[in-house]
């Protein structure tokens, strides 16, 4: 007979998720309970979704029903942007025990404690259309980094984008808050923060403050070695913050931009708020100051109306700013958004044509990053092992590396050799 309840995260989707998950499983054992991996035996299942497409939809709800089958005796708590967005639809399913948006992940455990396993029909349902409280969250899962939630929610409002509905206005903790939390997170023993949110770069309209405030503030956190700097707006990446980066001993050369076309046209219909020549103007500035600079960009294919010309034109905006890595998005239809009502909807087959091209092109600028830097020295920090007798970890400017396996290595930073390319990473020398 087990001493302890056992509690699992199924967590699907954003970083951002991912640290309120750690987080609310630590509250979790911090009251007595025990933490267990998803695919194990456990009273309570969390199931912290996604709907950022309907494919997000569609695996959450493949995880309901399938974790409902191998476990009918316990509890299943839906929460997250799905559960926020369509907390009828997830309610209506006889798997599920509670749903709980968002805007109550600050009391999830509260709710949980005082929930039962249903005996027919739907699910207790807590949501709110209010996001005025934020919920605190880092994660501490991983030995060598943590994702700081330092911003949640969103003013924007582009038209495909359903994030404004699931996460609420853009709003933060004061920057006195998130660097003490920086702190405990180096007692841990963690030497790199992924600073994460919804729209980072927007950082401070709770307090007054600003996203290169914060950087600054943190930058002075002793214990933390690395920081990056997770998806930020191209408007919001000011000159400031790069040049400040550049000069940091911390802050990695990493960015994550997202572009979504490459098409003024489209652009225009997205609600975006720069030009192509903007953003190339930006990458520009940015590789200039930093020039081993790791760029990604996210990109989204088939929005309502991209002819083939506006695609051809994406493909050659893409090839000319040369940037290391693409994440690359089919569109997908969200419910309450402008864009589904939007004419010239693109057919699937043509969607996953475009998906590909990309994909190629991604593998081959991705190549070339790898190979302008074969050769080079660069600080890697150590992460852990695989297969193989290896152990691998991240360069600064987020590299992949791989070298023999030495335990004492782990979450240390070492001057490596980068040696040759495989695939998408490197092979290396410890000096």
């Amino acid at each position: 007979m087990r001493d302890k309840k056992r509690v699992a995260f199924h967590t699907l989707g954003c970083k951002l998720n991912f640290s309120e998950s750690s987080t609310l499983a630590r509250q979790f054992s911090e009251n007595g309970f025990e933490r267990v991996a998803p695919e194990s035996e456990a009273d309570i299942y969390v199931i912290n979704t996604c709907s950022v497409t309907d494919h997000a939809d569609k695996k959450s709800r493949n995880i309901i029903r399938k974790t409902a089958r191998k476990h009918p005796e316990a509890l299943i708590v839906v929460t997250g942007c799905y559960a926020q967005l369509k907390a009828e639809e997830i309610a209506a399913m006889p798997e599920v025990d509670l749903v709980a948006g968002n805007g109550e992940k600050g009391r999830l455990f509260e709710l949980i404690r005082n929930c039962a396993k249903k005996k027919g029909g739907p699910a207790h349902t807590c949501q709110t259309a209010e996001f005025s409280a934020f919920f605190s969250a880092f994660s501490s899962g991983d030995r060598t980094r943590s994702f700081l939630k330092v911003q949640d929610g969103c003013n924007y409002r582009c038209s495909y984008c359903t994030i404004p509905l699931a996460r609420g206005e853009s709003r933060n903790l004061p920057i006195a808050d998130l660097t003490e939390t920086a702190r405990k997170i180096a007692a841990r023993g963690i030497r790199e923060i992924v600073l994460t949110g919804v729209n980072i770069g927007d950082f401070g309209r709770t307090t007054g403050e600003s996203f290169y405030d914060l950087l600054r503030s943190l930058d002075s956190v002793a214990g933390i070695d690395r920081y990056r700097i997770s998806s930020i707006e191209p408007n919001l990446l000011t000159e400031e913050i790069v040049a400040f980066t550049a000069e940091s001993q911390k802050f990695q050369p990493h960015f994550h931009i997202p572009l979504q076309a490459g098409s003024n046209a489209v652009l225009k219909r997205m609600k975006r708020r720069y030009t192509t020549t903007d953003f190339a103007e930006k990458i520009a500035r940015i590789k200039a100051i930093i020039p081993d600079v790791f760029i990604g960009i996210d990109v989204i294919v088939g929005f309502p109306g991209e002819t083939e010309e506006d695609f051809e034109t994406t493909l050659a905006f893409l090839k000319e700013l040369a940037p290391a890595y693409l994440h690359i998005f089919p569109y997908s239809e969200r419910a309450n958004t402008p864009a589904i009502l939007f004419p010239g909807k693109i057919p699937p087959e043509i969607k996953a044509e475009r998906v590909k091209r990309l994909e190629v092109l991604c593998d081959d600028l991705h190549g070339r990053f790898l190979d302008r830097h074969i050769g080079s020295i660069r600080p890697v920090l150590v992460e852990g092992t695989r297969k193989g007798g290896l152990m691998f970890g991240y360069t600064d400017n987020y590299i992949r590396a791989e070298l023999p396996y030495e335990p004492d290595c782990i979450n240390t930073i070492l001057p490596v050799r980068l040696e040759r390319r495989e695939n998408d990473h490197v092979t290396a020398t410890k000096l």
